[in-house]
């Protein structure tokens, strides 16, 4: 052996024993990728879907949302609440208190325990203030408020029961009722303990904030498959949203055309596919059978 090949076989050995990680193979990185060879991320296609309506019942307090149980749907209007029975539409009870007052913005609620819980807000006033309340769904009287005060997440439109925790909707607008610094874009979704401590929250996917602008999701819950359903302010179509793998945005899986100008919504009590939503505009309630989706993207789980 020549001096320079034991000099070279002196340096490797040294090499080996003090650097070992500057001794890693060709063929131990080939299954490696090389910096800057993947393409910038582009959202999932998105499900184009139709909705049929079921039945119809008339409701002059449909005007922001409506809420349903096993025997009743309950439509609000800001101050007021109707409570009907699900088989023949009567009109069986109703809550009211003064407009413009207390109760100045009840956008949304949902029946569970034989108890109503909605969000309200100040909307159309700034800065924005929210609260819960609680009403008793047999008698429909007023039962507890739990006050939410000023958000800088904006005004609450819509909540509902996850993991124990609330998950909850928050809305910023581009127009009336708005802040001259954020727009609708700041809208999103906020996770709450039960004692509504923030614990998270995900921001709207851009294909969804741009069809609800300049206003924000009126409605949501949580579907019977984990995801999130969102209706926006007036548009008749809905929107199916999941948790990202990573990150901090929404995934838009699906939207779905129905016969729903926007507002809130409920599910059917169960396993069901079928929602109860409005159409403000001719003061009507409509029972809706949602189509079942396809499989999600890989980059989307359900909330459960």
């Amino acid at each position: 052996m020549t001096l320079l090949k034991i000099a070279l076989f002196a340096v490797t050995c040294l090499m080996a024993t003090f650097f070992p990680a500057l001794m890693v193979s060709a063929q131990q990185t080939s299954g490696i990728p090389e910096l800057g060879s993947l393409s910038n991320y582009e959202p999932p296609e998105v499900q184009m879907l139709s909705a049929e309506t079921l039945r119809v019942y008339e409701a002059p307090e449909a005007d922001q949302g409506v809420a349903v149980d096993e025997t009743y749907f309950y439509p609000v209007d800001n101050a007021v609440i109707g409570k009907y029975r699900r088989d023949t539409g009567e009109l069986v009870a109703r809550f009211m208190t003064a407009p413009k007052g207390l109760l100045r913005h009840m956008n949304s609620c949902y029946a569970r325990d034989a108890k109503l819980w909605c969000a309200n807000s100040n909307y159309s006033l700034t800065p924005m203030a929210s609260s819960v309340e609680v009403f008793d769904a047999e008698t429909m009287t007023h039962e507890t408020s739990w006050s939410l005060g000023l958000m800088d997440e904006g005004s609450l439109t819509w909540f509902d029961d996850w993991r124990g925790d609330r998950i909850a909707g928050f809305a910023h607008y581009s127009k009336n009722g708005g802040l001259a610094f954020k727009g609708s874009e700041f809208s999103g979704v906020v996770v709450f303990d039960a004692d509504w401590r923030r614990k998270g929250g995900w921001m709207m996917p851009a294909s969804v904030v741009e069809r609800m602008a300049p206003y924000a999701a009126s409605g949501g819950a949580i579907g019977p498959d984990g995801l999130l359903y969102l209706l926006g302010h007036d548009l008749p179509e809905m929107y199916v949203v999941a948790r990202p793998t990573m990150g901090p945005v929404l995934i838009h899986v699906a939207t779905i055309a129905l016969e729903a100008e926007g507002q809130a919504f409920s599910f059917v009590p169960g396993d069901s596919r079928e929602i109860f939503a409005i159409d403000r505009r001719e003061g009507l309630v409509r029972q809706i059978a949602l189509p079942e989706l396809g499989s999600l993207p890989e980059e989307a789980l359900p909330f459960d």
